[in-house]
This record gives structure tokens, sequence and C-alpha cells, in this order.
């Protein structure tokens, strides 16, 4: 006869990511689902990233063809959660502002219970720009990754022109870490890259609150365990 395997008690969280959620003064970063995918969809079509006469970003995903911008967007989102190991992972943040989507913030770990590093990136729909959000959704997760997943150094890059992603760096205090020269829309451009070591984190004068975070999330991760 098979033996069968002996039964767990209580039984793991399958997916120990759901729920987890960062405030700030202002913002509410929670961990992306289907519903608020869906949302984060709308806020892009409705508002927009970035002009159309630039490109901000590496890869020019927002000029795919606007039938099938909110598919690509949610099966990149997908593909991530089906790789996520502690391994490597990421944590996608669906940012709120007064209840509405106004954005995403992710956090990446890449073995990060060996290297304890991470790096982020994020965008603002533009109805949402030059309110100071962006600083403040990189703050959030920041003081999360260093003060509850264990993270020694932060890291971060932005393309030559993209003179908010840099403005935002400086100010939590990043520092220069060298360049790579890219090609970007078939041309020659320098990429920018930075590092933010845990000692150096310039903090905002708020404190930031944590929902969410449980041991079965950071064994998940590969991180420190939740105090307390």
């Amino acid at each position: 006869m098979d033996v069968l395997p002996a039964p767990i008690d209580p039984v793991p969280d399958p997916w120990p990511l759901a729920g987890l959620t960062l405030r700030t003064p202002r913002l509410e970063l929670r961990i992306e689902d289907d519903a608020s995918l869906r949302e984060l969809v709308e806020a892009v079509h409705g508002s927009g990233i970035h002009p159309s006469s630039e490109m901000p970003f590496r890869t020019p995903w927002t000029r795919a063809d606007p039938r099938y911008l909110g598919r690509g967007m949610a099966q990149y989102y997908w593909g991530n959660r089906a790789r996520a190991s502690p391994e490597w992972w990421t944590l996608t943040f669906v940012v709120r502002a007064q209840g509405r989507v106004v954005g995403m913030q992710d956090v990446v770990g890449d073995r990060f219970g060996v290297r304890r590093e991470v790096s982020t990136g994020s965008y603002l729909v533009r109805r949402a720009q030059g309110r100071g959000h962006g600083a403040e959704m990189r703050a959030a997760v920041l003081a999360f990754a260093f003060d509850h997943l264990g993270a020694l150094v932060a890291r971060s890059e932005y393309l030559a022109g993209n003179a908010r992603s840099a403005a935002v760096s400086a100010r939590l205090g990043y520092r220069d870490d060298g360049t790579a020269t890219i090609v970007h829309d078939d041309e020659r451009v320098t990429e920018y890259r930075v590092r933010l070591d845990r000692e150096a984190f310039v903090r905002p004068g708020w404190e930031l609150v944590v929902e969410g975070y449980t041991a079965d999330l950071a064994e998940f991760l590969a991180a420190a365990p939740p105090v307390g």
C-alpha cells in the first residue's frame, strides 16, 4: 500500500504576499492582485505616464498598441508571481492616494538571503506627478526593506534625462555607482546607476506602518523574521 505523507498542521499559506500593505501619511502601497491590476491598467490608460515624445523606461512598454497594453501589463505581473521564490522575487505594490490608484512601486530581491540587496522601480500616472508621491513611495519601500526585511543595500538606475528619478534618488541619500551605455530607441544612451547603503538612508519625517508581514512571508523572501 502507498503511504500517504503526514498532514501538516497548520497548512502553510500558499501565497503569503497577499495582504502585505505599507502606509505613509498620504499613500497606501498594497501588493497587487487581479482586481488592483485592473485598476492600475485603467489608471495608465486614463492618464498616461509620460509624453509621447519621451521614453523614460529602458523597455518601451508604454508604446504597446493600446488594445493590448493592459494585457501585456497583466501578463508581466502574473509572470513575476509565477517566478517568485526565495531565490528571486518581486514585491509589486499598487499605490493609492486618497483611495485612487496613482502608480506602481516594486522591490526586487535576487538571492536576497545571501546578498541582502534590493533594487527598486516605479512609475506614477501623469495626474499624480509633481506632488512628491514618487519620493514618498520609494521611501516607504526603502524603510520596509531596511527595517523589516534586513536589507543592507538598495540599488536603482535611471536613463539620462530622467530628472525626476535622479532627484528622488539624491533626496533619499543614494550615491553614484557607475554608468552603463545602452541602446535605447536605437540610440546610444547613458544609464546611471545609484546605490544606497542602509546607514546613508535619509529617512522621512514619518513612521511607516506595515501590515501583513508574517513569518511565512519572511521565510518565502529569505528575509528577517517579523519583530514581536
